[in-house]
């Protein structure tokens, strides 16, 4: 959430770098400063009715020590007048405050400088690419007759049991699933990254410090009953462990990984590009979270890029990273890179991973601030996450990519986490 002094010092400057994200904030903004300066005016006729009731109650006494009881009396009907207008404006305040925040959560975070002007992901920048490309058999298989073939993963079953987008994974395609997850974590815990094991569901007030609410309401699954949500990633409980807590700057780098399982609506998609794992309603994926220093979350973040980066060289998978313009930005981040696989058998790119810097935008909503040593005043930190990565898109490009006339290889960075070399 952008902050208010941001609002009233850069109130142009922000209309005009908002439009790089197709976001016309123009009407949002000039309300948020309506809101602010009214709320500004409320609060100062209260701190003048508080002085002014402060001011008679000690009157009343000294009228009443020198007798003078009827103007006493009068004093404490003023008194009582000024409580009934106070509370009358107290409750005009909190209306205020909350149509201010109201409207403050429906402007998105700022882009950065390096965010490329583009209105879909046609028009995202390809910073560096790497890997060789595998040429194929003609008679080469997508992932999702491969899976039936190996009889490792069960589309059909996964139906049955919950709908499509949930898929049942078995034998080898188990044992593949679950060391990956392994070797992603272990990448990460090498990496500095300490391993948590959040929950999988999270409170109304977790879905909004992180910006999935009110943003994404209608993508994730809701448990009615106990209002509570099912994660999409796990950086929402992970940076939601510093809601309301204030650092040292001592502290930084704070750096986390999870593997949790996911889990999105995914409302509207449909058709050939979601078949198989290419787009799933549950899956797995190992995050990386950092809270940093402002000034040197964007370190992190090239230090995080670098870090995904280096796990696909390890799996020996073809890869490519995009700067995402400003139009496949997300409402929360203000720079993203996304990392895509190729899939030769499907003959495209697949989406893997997702590394933004969301500056103080999450930790405004989460009140996550800190402390220079010797400062008494504290100032929000920045947060940043990353795909670790997400395993479905990962499993299908190597699946695909390795097939052979004998079955398919595993890379050799996984065979000591699945015990085998083939499928």
């Amino acid at each position: 959430m952008l902050t208010l002094k941001q609002i009233h010092e850069d109130k142009d400057e922000l209309i005009s770098r908002l439009r790089v994200k197709n976001f016309d904030a123009k009407e949002l903004i000039e309300k948020v400063i309506e809101l602010d300066n009214q709320r500004k005016s409320i609060q100062g006729k209260l701190d003048a009715m508080l002085a002014e009731q402060n001011g008679i109650s000690k009157e009343i006494g000294i009228l009443f020590k020198q007798g003078k009881t009827e103007e006493a009396n009068e004093a404490k009907q003023k008194v009582t007048t000024l409580k009934d207008e106070s509370k009358a404006l107290s409750q005009s305040m909190a209306e205020t405050e909350r149509e201010l925040n109201a409207t403050l959560i429906r402007i998105p975070n700022l882009p950065h400088q390096l965010v490329p002007v583009g209105k879909t992901a046609d028009d995202n920048e390809e910073v560096r690419s790497g890997g060789v490309i595998p040429k194929l058999t003609k008679d080469a298989k997508p992932h999702w007759e491969l899976a039936k073939e190996f009889d490792i993963i069960d589309f059909e079953l996964g139906v049955k049991i919950t709908g499509s987008g949930f898929p049942l994974y078995k034998g080898k395609g188990a044992k593949l699933q679950r060391a990956l997850i392994n070797f992603f974590l272990d990448e990460n815990i090498n990496a500095g990254y300490q391993e948590v094991m959040p929950p999988l569901m999270v409170n109304e007030e977790s879905a909004y410090g992180t910006g999935q609410l009110p943003d994404k309401d209608g993508q994730m699954y809701h448990a009615q009953t106990d209002n509570f949500y099912l994660i999409p990633t796990a950086e929402v409980p992970v940076t939601n462990i510093f809601r309301n807590v204030i650092l040292n700057a001592a502290d930084f780098p704070l750096k986390l990984t999870a593997y949790t399982p996911c889990f999105r609506r995914e409302a509207g998609s449909y058709g050939k590009d979601v078949r198989g794992l290419n787009r799933l309603h549950q899956f797995d994926k190992v995050e990386i979270v950092q809270i940093q220093h402002p000034e040197k979350s964007y370190e992190s973040l090239d230090e995080m890029v670098a870090h995904v980066e280096g796990i696909l060289k390890k799996l020996e998978l073809p890869y490519r990273i995009l700067r995402l313009c400003g139009g496949d930005l997300s409402f929360t981040s203000a720079l993203t890179y996304d990392f895509e696989v190729y899939s030769a058998a499907q003959e495209k790119w697949l989406e893997v991973s997702s590394v933004s810097n969301f500056e103080s935008f999450q930790a405004n909503r989460l009140m996550l601030r800190y402390r220079e040593e010797g400062e008494k005043r504290n100032q929000l930190a920045h947060t940043l996450n990353g795909s670790s990565l997400a395993l479905p898109r990962i499993l299908a490009a190597l699946l695909e990519n390795n097939q052979t006339e004998n079955g398919i290889a595993i890379p050799k960075v996984l065979q000591p986490f699945c015990g085998f070399n083939s499928i």
